[in-house]
């Protein structure tokens, strides 16, 4: 768990599960899987087993301990939804989040389908938000998905975004985060994709956030599209502020 996060739109992780295996392009150059990736086989380095899967129960509580509110990203090193997590153990994830209701949860997925299973024994309190990742086109289906989802916030992340997102409903999202991958094998990403996003967000009413247009470096292109940032948050975010 890090109490501090470089991810520009939130403030902590927490990783009860580590490790996660590719399910669409997206995943093909994983800044997780290549930090995990660095220390596998080092004796006693919580990496020592790679990438693979790892449930972590004495990590379960950790939040509870935090006084201060945070807002806190799930599974940055996995993906909660994934097909080797138990049914009971993911219950346990969301039981501590309930508990924790001074902390807001972003929850990010690229398991639509198990997440859609899943959610009706869920609960969904309203500090918990839930996101899907949709980096092209194939991939617009996912927003279905969670639309089904009764969460308080739901939200797309269109990074690293590698195509134009035609057919994207944006109907029942609050926020949608884009941004370009970065890495030494990182694949370009196009203003033009990024301006539709913008512009269909602004239109229909949906929070936009800019992370980044990525490079060698996750900075090394700056975060301003058109001459400006766009650091903007869904209204439950707004409420979070201001109270």
């Amino acid at each position: 768990m890090a109490d501090r996060s470089a991810i520009e739109w939130t403030e902590a992780t927490w990783n009860p599960v580590t490790g996660c295996s590719k399910v669409s392009p997206g995943c093909a150059h994983c800044y997780a899987e290549t930090f995990a990736e660095r220390w596998r086989g080092v004796p006693g380095h919580p990496y020592e087993q790679g990438f693979d899967l790892r449930l972590w129960p004495s990590r379960l509580d950790q939040p509870l301990r935090w006084s201060r509110p945070r807002m806190i990203f799930v599974n940055s090193m996995s993906d909660l939804f994934h097909e080797q997590i138990p049914d009971d153990f993911i219950a346990d994830v969301f039981d501590v989040m309930v508990r924790a209701d001074h902390h807001t949860f972003q929850i990010l997925t690229k398991r639509q389908d198990r997440l859609a299973d899943l959610a009706p024994d869920l609960p969904w309190p309203d500090n918990v938000w839930m996101g899907v990742t949709i980096e092209n086109r194939r991939f617009v289906h996912r927003a279905d998905c969670l639309r089904t989802v009764p969460a308080a916030v739901r939200f797309i992340s269109a990074e690293p975004l590698l195509g134009p997102l035609e057919g994207l409903d944006l109907t029942g999202i609050d926020w949608l985060i884009a941004g370009g991958e970065s890495g030494p094998k990182h694949r370009p990403v196009r203003v033009e994709w990024l301006r539709d996003l913008r512009d269909r967000c602004q239109e229909e009413g949906v929070a936009y956030f800019f992370k980044q247009w990525g490079g060698q470096r996750p900075k090394s292109g700056g975060r301003e599209l058109d001459g400006r940032t766009w650091d903007e948050w869904p209204a439950a975010r707004r409420r979070l502020i201001a109270a």
